[in-house]
């Protein structure tokens, strides 16, 4: 990806992450950037694909975070803990890669563009899928029940979400841990 190509979805994520897509026009993200416009647009055919390229961007910094701190944890009941320890560095802006937490850039922009068959809608869809498919791994290195392994994952990431809500919205900057809490008594329980 060339420098400028990345500067400018850079650029673009901190301000649409910040205000939201629709509240973001193309000359402040020009303006931000440092870039022309002729340059931008020979990189993207309009707004919407960047920030089609911004939600790429942000699904991969997001999930390689994620992955490497889920990693780093032993199987079993470490890695549920690791998920929401690692979710509670997020929220408190301990972790420099995903910049100071703003809420889910996901969730934001799927309300922003609320047409399920939207691309962008469809991205956003596709970035939970992406996670949902990381917190099966680790519900599987626990000791329950294959039956069970599917049930466990939703719940676990009705948790994460609704975490990131309470977070974001209420100012809740404790959620991670008290999803952590609610995570355990369920995989204790199953």
């Amino acid at each position: 990806m060339s420098s400028k190509r990345l500067h400018l979805i850079s650029s673009a994520f901190n301000l649409f992450y910040q205000k939201g897509v629709h509240a973001v026009g193309i000359n402040e993200i020009l303006a931000e950037s440092g870039i022309a416009k002729k340059t931008l647009y020979h990189h993207f055919s309009g707004k919407e694909a960047l920030v089609l390229a911004v939600l790429v961007y942000r699904d991969e910094c997001f999930c390689d975070w994620l992955k490497e701190r889920l990693d780093l944890a032993k199987p079993g009941m470490a890695k549920v803990e690791a998920l929401f320890d690692a979710l509670d560095d997020w929220f408190n802006n301990r972790v420099d890669a995903l910049f100071a937490f703003h809420g889910c850039l996901f969730i934001n922009v799927s309300a922003e563009f609320g047409d399920l068959t939207h691309p962008l809608h469809k991205q956003c869809a596709a970035h939970k899928q992406s996670v949902a498919i990381l917190i099966e791994s680790l519900v599987r290195s626990t000791s329950i029940d294959a039956a069970c392994i599917n049930m466990a994952t939703d719940a676990l990431c009705l948790l994460k979400e609704g975490a990131i809500t309470l977070a974001h919205v209420q100012g809740d900057r404790k959620a991670a841990l008290k999803a952590k809490e609610s995570a355990k008594l369920l995989i204790r329980s199953m």
